[in-house]
This record gives C-alpha cells, structure tokens and sequence, in this order.
C-alpha cells in the first residue's frame, strides 16, 4: 500500500500557501501563577514556521500548562505570546487556527468517524465537497478509511485516539499541540504509532508542539527539544544535540530512562578515579579537564557484565535489583556508594544480595562541574538507544 502522507502533505501545504497561513509563534517571559503557585516562570521560547517541537519533561513539569497557553486556552499571568511579532496574548483560542490533541480519546460518542473528523470543518461552514475530500484524504493518511462508518464504541482504543488525531489534522491548522496523546496506548501500539507519526508530521507548513515525559519518544520524533523542569526551560535545541550534550545534570537526568548513572570522582595524576574504584587512564575526550573533583555520568547502556575490551573502569557491588522487561534487564548495583542501574540486552537474572562486578565504559563518561554544569561530553555521539 502506498504511504499517503506525502499527497496528504502537499494538500495541506498548497493550503496553506493559498491562505498565507504559516506562523511563528514566540513566547517572551511567560509565567503563569495558579493559586499562588507558579506553574511556568519566566519562560521565553520561539518556534520557527513549520517546526516539529517536543516538550520533554517529567509529570508536572509543566508541559500541559504551557500547551495551554500555547493554544488561548488559559491566559499567561505575564510575559508576551507574539505570531510574527503580532501579540496574540488574549486573542481568544475561537479566533486562532489551532488543533490540539490529547491523552484521552476524546470523540463525539453518537457520530461516526467520518462524522467526528468531518466536525470541525463543518463548524468552520467549509463546503460539503471540501469536507469530503478532506476527511477522506486524512482518513487515508491514518489508515482508518476502512473505520469511517464505525462510531467509538466500536473502536480500540488506538482506533479512537488516530480518530481524535485525524479531527485535528484535517483543520489544516497553524498550530498542531499534542499532550502525550500516545501515553494511554499499550507499549506496542504506540511504539508503531509513534514511528506513523514522524512520517506524518514531517515536513507540515505548521508549528507542531507534541509534549512527552519518555526521552526515547522525543529521539524517535526528532526536531527540537525543549526541555522542562519545574515550569522553567533548562535547554532548547536540536533533540539530538540536547541528548549529547546536556547543558547540566537535570537535563541529563530528564533525558535519561532510567536516568544516567552519577557519581562523584576526581581527575588525579592521569587517572579518572570514581570513589573507591581502581582508576582508569583518562579518556582522550577528557583529556583536557583540569585536576580536581567532578561528577561523573554514565548512561545505563554503557554499563556492562563483561570487560570486553580490557580497558573498561570495574564497579564491585551487589545486586538491590534486576528488572526483566523481556528484550532488556535493568540490573541496579550498589558499590557502598552509588547504587548505579545497568541495561543489558536480554534476560540478565541476579539474586537480590549477590555479589556482581559491572563494567563502565570509559569512552562514554560525562564529566559534571561540582555546581552541576557540564564539564566535557564523549565525542563519538552516543546513540538513540540510550534513552531506554
């Protein structure tokens, strides 16, 4: 079968083009206070027309909150949203061009599926053969034409959340906003959904906003990352980029699942020392560090049972727990000091209490300034797969 997201594409971009459409959307010095607490402070973020942007952070970190704002439903206590530097601040959310999607399957219960995409067209007064077109056209795009006479009863749950997306899809809006709309998914479904997603997202004459607590969704979506913590933004950049090199532990410790591995050592007479460990040579990527104390931090993966190459730094410690996810093992082993969390390919069993040796790889070491700054990152450009 064909993939019709790229007929799909050129439709909504000749839109608009025609319509003149395209925006930017700049937030300057956002806040938003909530019943005395601040739920987004001081935050200025700009996304460029026709971006793909994930808001990465934990629960509460503020992403819906500033979706919503985003979007005219809530109204910023201060700070400035400007489209091409027009302030739309209070411009009701009835008077801009925005879809959103959200994390429950929100349908119209009595209308079909046709009819649940075809409702916001309708509402806009756009002509019946326009309509048609459209939510068939889209329909096509997310694999559902075969579900068009089927109302949400009669729809698995992965069924009625492409139904809410396809409804926001064919507004042909400015600005697309998606919170977490795959989290209610089952892993494997929303994995599959997720990659669709990407391709179909791709390359829109719109700003799309897709908000995620999961680093590997925000790997496989790509774009720009903007990463929250505590309603403020901590790093924004080209989502690889930010993963390679977070600006500081927090970034590093949200862009991790489970989050990178830390520990306290020293860079002393040409050895990285990690507490207690036997010191490593120092790496040529931090060859350039100044004697002194440093965080370390290692991602999960590049924690190992066996020293292949010999030259690997060994932890001694015993098992607090191994997690078996069925293609993964979580192994967390505590030295006395750190309790440091190993991801191994496969099934890995340990005893709680036994006594383990895992092996850090040194070429993959972060250094962290005392303050929390990143000091040096591996230079070889670690891979996706790190986020979980």
């Amino acid at each position: 079968m064909a993939d019709p997201a790229p007929a799909m594409r050129r439709v909504h971009n000749d839109f608009q083009k025609k319509n003149g459409s395209t925006m930017s959307l700049e937030l300057k010095n956002i806040s938003k206070v909530v019943g005395g607490e601040n739920h987004i402070h001081d935050l200025s973020l700009r996304l460029e027309p026709g971006s793909f942007n994930v808001l990465l952070g934990r629960t509460l970190a503020g992403k819906t909150t500033l979706l919503r704002l985003m979007a005219g439903l809530e109204r910023p206590t201060g700070g400035q949203l400007l489209d091409r530097d027009r302030d739309i601040t209070g411009v009701s959310v009835r008077k801009r061009n925005v879809a959103m999607v959200y994390q429950q399957f929100i349908n119209y219960p009595a209308m079909t599926v046709y009819q649940n995409i075809a409702s916001p067209l309708k509402l806009a007064g756009v002509p019946r053969k326009e309509v048609d077109r459209r939510v068939r056209a889209t329909a096509e795009m997310m694999r559902m034409s075969h579900l068009l006479d089927r109302r949400p009863g009669e729809l698995s749950g992965g069924q009625q959340q492409r139904t809410a997306m396809a409804r926001a899809l064919v507004r042909e809006a400015d600005l697309l906003l998606l919170d977490e709309p795959l989290v209610n998914l089952d892993y494997k479904l929303r994995e599959g959904l997720r990659e669709e997603l990407r391709d179909i997202l791709r390359d829109r004459d719109c700003i799309v906003v897709y908000a995620t607590t999961e680093p590997q969704e925000a790997l496989v979506l790509g774009g720009s990352v903007a990463v929250l913590h505590e309603g403020g933004l901590i790093q924004h950049g080209p989502t690889h980029a930010v993963y390679r090199n977070p600006r500081n532990i927090e970034v590093a410790r949200i862009f991790n699942d489970p989050p990178m591995n830390l520990a306290e050592g020293r860079v002393i007479d040409g050895e990285v020392r990690i507490g207690e460990h036997r010191g490593i040579p120092v790496p040529s990527h931090l060859s350039e560090l100044a004697p002194g104390k440093y965080i370390f931090g290692l991602r999960p993966h590049h924690l190992s049972p066996a020293n292949d190459s010999g030259d690997r730094l060994p932890i001694d410690g015993h098992c607090e727990l191994t997690e078996i996810t069925g293609s993964l093992s979580f192994t967390h082993v505590n030295d006395g000091e750190t309790s440091w969390v190993a991801q191994i390919p496969g099934v890995f069993s340990a005893d709680v209490g036994e006594r383990l040796k895992v092996y850090a790889d040194p070429s993959q070491l972060f250094a962290f300034s005392s303050t929390g700054g990143l000091a040096c990152a591996p230079r070889n450009g670690d891979t996706a797969r790190g986020a979980g």
